[in-house]
């Protein structure tokens, strides 16, 4: 897929937690092609303490209006400076970059798709993709507490949306993979993306139950075109650079002790 070097306009900048910000982003031409799991690199301007770009999992594309969303969580010198962009600046983006999710081959299939922090990002765009081929996704997001869960209206907009946080104060207490959804439904296909851990249990419980799973990785990836080596991943196929060959992996990929 052709990758593009654009300045994008922002169109808002809106802080919906503590430390995040979802921006919305678009073009005076239609934006390219882009698939649910890929990501974009973004430069940092005016941030002294930043050389490389950051990468950011794209979180929607809605086409009626040409917006590009990216959801991003400051936790650093680089995504502090991007949380604090307004409506009208720009943002250098190179898009789209990696290799997304594997659609289900049959409208019959049903997809859980489970995230926990801002690892829910590319699960937006996957389910709005996988609704308007005619599945029905079920979405599983965890969180540390009720303030912690990101763009909840959004996701029931598009499908079943059950939740869990850590300390009770919305849905069932404790992980994801301790709801009662896996117990109580059976699922074909499962895609993911959080912290790690939580990828790992999840991948844990897709190979007990024989199911297909899918995991998005977040390993640093400072050049997004598998340059600087920094986000090699251990997998079945040796060492691999996440940002070309991924950064979705089929969980029996990699070697993960699941």
């Amino acid at each position: 897929m052709k990758k593009h070097i654009l300045d994008l306009s922002v169109v808002s900048a809106e802080h919906i937690a503590d430390k995040y910000v979802l921006l919305r982003l678009t073009s005076e031409e239609p934006l390219p092609e882009m698939l649910p799991g890929q990501f974009a690199e973004l430069r940092v301007d005016d941030s002294p303490t930043t050389f490389l770009r950051r990468p950011i999992s794209i979180n929607f594309v809605d086409r009626q209006h040409n917006e590009l969303w990216l959801l991003i969580a400051a936790v650093g010198d680089g995504t502090i400076r991007l949380n604090k962009l307004r409506r009208g600046d720009f943002l250098n983006c190179i898009i789209p970059l990696g290799n997304g999710f594997t659609m289900p081959s049959s409208q019959q299939e049903r997809p859980l798709l489970v995230g926990g922090g801002v690892g829910v990002a590319p699960l937006l765009y996957m389910g709005e993709c996988l609704r308007q081929m005619g599945c029905q996704p079920t979405f599983l997001l965890g969180a540390r507490s009720e303030k912690d869960l990101l763009e909840l209206e959004y996701f029931e907009r598009i499908g079943c949306v059950f939740v869990t946080t850590e300390d009770g104060s919305c849905g069932e207490k404790g992980f994801v993979t301790n709801h009662s959804i896996l117990e109580n439904e059976r699922f074909d296909r499962i895609y993911t993306c959080g912290p790690k851990p939580m990828m790992m249990a999840v991948g844990k419980y897709a190979k007990q139950n024989n199911i297909f799973c899918e995991v998005s990785l977040e390993n640093k990836m400072a050049c997004g075109l598998g340059a600087c080596l920094c986000c090699v991943e251990k997998t079945t196929e040796g060492n691999l650079c996440v940002c070309t060959e991924g950064p979705v992996f089929n969980i029996f990929k990699l070697l993960w002790q699941v």
